[in-house]
């Protein structure tokens, strides 16, 4: 969890940084406000492809948990009906 908010903060970092080279680069105002929001558009799309991304890892680790409890518990139920007879 803690990596997701450093790579959050990161980027809002770089984001904020970026947005303030394009303010203080002497162009003019409409240039400037094309570059700012070219820039916002790359900046939210990069975070969406990282929080697919970091879904995508959670649900395989979701689906590696639940596959091992299932081998799990089946070794269990064989070991109790083994005891039995």
């Amino acid at each position: 969890m803690s990596n997701g908010k450093v790579v959050l903060g990161l980027l809002a970092g770089v984001a904020a940084g970026a947005i303030l080279g394009i303010l203080f680069a002497p162009d003019k105002g409409t240039r400037t406000r094309k570059k700012i929001i070219a820039k916002r558009d790359d900046t939210i799309d990069e975070m969406k492809e990282r929080f697919d991304d970091f879904l995508e890892s959670i649900s395989d680790k979701f689906e590696e948990v639940k596959n091992d409890s299932k081998h799990i518990a089946k070794e269990a139920r064989e070991k109790v009906m083994d005891g039995k007879h």
